[in-house]
């Protein structure tokens, strides 16, 4: 599941899907602007949202507060979530560092209110970046996606 603006949360979206697929699992995506006949259904889910004023953007986090929590409970959530990039090189590393936990402030939010819900969101976060608001992604974003996402499949397995 994931929201997308610009198209750069769905092009992670389907970068992950894609990965999933050539790892030879099924996968399904979906946007949570849309209405489905079925809930989801798997062993697993990765939820993605662009990050706004530091926070996954609403429509993502109602969908993952009426996630079914029966369902739910003890299959693993991943989140995703995109960001605009650092405007310049940062000056040093302490600023780079700062950058990094404000990029990844939005993803720990939903991962927590995944768990606040009793649900098992995973502890990994990914995180891409995107060139401006509108995008695109950075040149790396997909193969990050698809590595991460390849971490994650492995990591399900044990």
């Amino acid at each position: 599941m994931y929201d997308s603006y610009f198209g750069n949360t769905k092009a992670v979206a389907e970068a992950i899907v894609e990965q999933i697929k050539a790892d030879g699992h099924d996968a399904e995506l979906r946007s949570v602007r849309e209405d489905y006949p079925t809930p989801p259904q798997g062993d697993f889910m990765f939820v993605g949202s662009p990050i706004r004023m530091g926070s996954a953007v609403g429509r993502v986090k109602r969908y993952v507060k009426k996630l079914d929590q029966d369902s739910w409970r003890d299959k693993p959530i991943v989140v995703f979530t995109t960001v605009a990039m650092m405007p310049k090189e940062p000056a040093d590393e302490k600023q780079k560092r700062s950058y990094d936990k404000w990029a990844l402030s939005g993803g720990r939010k939903l991962r927590d209110l995944a768990r606040s819900r009793g649900l098992n969101s995973v502890d990994n976060l990914l995180w891409v970046e995107v060139k401006t608001e509108k995008g695109p992604l950075v040149e790396s974003g997909v193969d990050k996606t698809k590595q991460f996402t390849r971490e994650i499949l492995q990591s399900l397995k044990k």
